[in-house]
């Protein structure tokens, strides 16, 4: 807390509902006590002085156009499920790995296939079981009887988008092979090392119903992941729309309206979008906040808290912002920016202790309490 700008006053605290997802019911969790309402205070403006955001602008607005026709070519396949298509384009805008949790039949898979269709990228599909074994995702060495050479093979690991299905079947030996390419984006078969492609991106899925017979994740591969995205059943219009959609004869399909070159440029961009300093204090102390809350007057979480948010969670926060400003178009980070991706980010880096999981306090909690109290730039 020394060395950051202690955050200002006279502002409002975030409103939890802009968290990505609705709040719990009563508006606070179990255990967590009310909080002081402030005054409002407007969004920080662009700097113009050192730094020239009208010509990042154009920029943004010249590279980030094949994304609206991304979002059309999805949405023809998949009826719905914006925040997943959008998360998983975060993914590919900044290189980081997402976990995808939710129930069958929720077009997770459809949907990264239809987005590696839409920019022309390689997709693979793993589907993770108990006996998986670490050369079947990384590749192996094969002898040729024929011609007395031991040759590679290369394992499904090797394309720009790999779908690991129900990641959490996997043993521990299948989960480093993974957590290798994950972090090192390299692959070793025998004594030989092998780049991967670029942009390569795992996206992992989860069942949150069925516990039998899997392997949690550990804590180091979890944070490995950019994002957990939760997805969650469609509406009545939207599964009508799908009804409808699907009954016909011909299944609709996607055509491809951007290239992996196109997604390459779009990276460089994102990566200089500009976050205020401001704005990044904010998302220090919102991670700070999640390992120290005492010192930000949030005394009834640190019973609940059993270790926080690394300073992985620090740079993914920004990155991710970055990319979700980019979808929409923006050169500059704004705190809704930061509200909107903050639950994906966080929610699967914050543990919980005993207590909160007796009073049903949730990761998810935690975090809206944290927006809630911290006030806004």
């Amino acid at each position: 807390m020394d060395t950051l700008r202690e955050p200002p006053s006279g502002l409002i605290p975030a409103d939890p509902g802009t968290l990505g997802e609705e709040p719990s019911a009563g508006g606070t969790a179990p255990g967590i006590g009310p909080h002081a309402i402030r005054e409002v205070a407007p969004p920080p403006a662009p700097p113009s002085s050192h730094f020239d955001v009208t010509a990042l602008g154009e920029e943004v607005r010249r590279t980030s156009g094949f994304l609206d026709d991304v979002f059309e070519q999805v949405g023809k396949v998949v009826v719905g499920q914006r925040e997943m298509v959008e998360r998983i384009l975060i993914g590919l805008l900044t290189g980081g790995h997402c976990l995808i949790e939710g129930v069958p039949g929720l077009a997770k898979t459809l949907t990264v296939k239809t987005l590696a269709q839409t920019i022309s990228a390689s997709f693979a599909r793993v589907q993770f079981t108990p006996d998986l074994l670490p050369a079947d995702i990384t590749g192996t060495i094969i002898y040729n009887m024929h011609t007395g050479e031991f040759t590679q093979k290369r394992g499904p690991l090797f394309a720009n988008l790999v779908l690991a299905d129900e990641v959490n079947r996997a043993p521990a030996k299948v989960q480093s092979a993974l957590l290798e390419a994950m972090q090192e984006r390299q692959i070793t078969i025998g004594d030989s090392t092998h780049p991967l492609p670029n942009p390569f991106l795992v996206l992992a899925t989860q069942n949150p119903i069925e516990q039998e017979g899997t392997f949690p994740l550990p804590e180091a591969q979890l944070d490995r992941f950019m994002l957990l995205v939760k997805v969650s059943y469609p509406t009545a219009s939207d599964e009508r729309a799908m009804l409808d959609r699907m009954s016909g004869l011909e299944t609709p399909e996607a055509k491809t309206v951007a290239t992996i070159d196109q997604l390459r440029t779009a990276r460089k961009v994102v990566s200089q979008i500009y976050i205020d300093d401001r704005v990044r204090d904010y998302i220090v102390h919102i991670v700070q906040a999640t390992r120290k809350p005492r010192d930000y007057g949030l005394a009834e979480l640190a019973g609940l808290i059993e270790y926080g948010g690394s300073p992985r969670a620090t740079l993914c926060l920004a990155s991710a912002a970055r990319a979700h400003a980019y979808i929409r178009h923006r050169a500059y980070v704004t705190p809704d920016d930061i509200k909107a991706i903050a639950l994906d980010v966080l929610r699967h880096r914050v543990a919980l202790t005993y207590e909160a999981e007796a009073e049903d306090v949730t990761s998810e909690d935690i975090v809206r309490r944290i927006f809630e109290y911290l006030p806004v730039p």
